[in-house]
């Protein structure tokens, strides 16, 4: 079995086996991952891998607005941030801007850590997510 294969195998046992919480986290990180890889594309005038890259941001973004239960209060307050990130991703898009995709990246290395820490919590106190 081609190595390609058989990464792409693990990736995807990795995901399907995942808890809800750890799905969470995995798209904190694609979010982070696709954010840097928009600023290197954006440092390198690649214009078009920039999109590419604020875009797919943008969908994990969309994805957790969406599924965000609107029952709790804490909901709305992060409703309110992703639709600020989402507004932000648009503006580093269509200006291709540095300065604003390392904002929203602060603020998505921020949540990540912060779920990471509930995580943590969680697991000691015995409590599966």
């Amino acid at each position: 079995m081609p190595l390609p294969n058989a990464y792409a195998q693990y990736n995807n046992s990795k995901i399907l086996t995942a808890t809800p919480s750890e799905l969470t986290l995995m798209l904190y990180e694609g979010a982070i991952k696709f954010c840097n890889i928009a600023i290197s594309a954006v440092q390198q005038k690649d214009i078009e891998k920039a999109h590419k890259n604020i875009q797919k941001t943008q969908k994990i973004i969309e994805h957790f607005r969406m599924t965000l239960d609107m029952k709790y209060p804490v909901a709305k307050d992060f409703d309110r941030v992703y639709e600020y990130l989402e507004g932000r991703l648009i503006q580093a898009n269509v200006k291709k801007d540095e300065e604003i995709l390392n904002e929203v990246l602060e603020h998505l290395r921020s949540m990540r850590d912060t779920w990471k820490e509930v995580m943590r919590i969680n697991r000691e106190k015995g409590v599966v997510c």
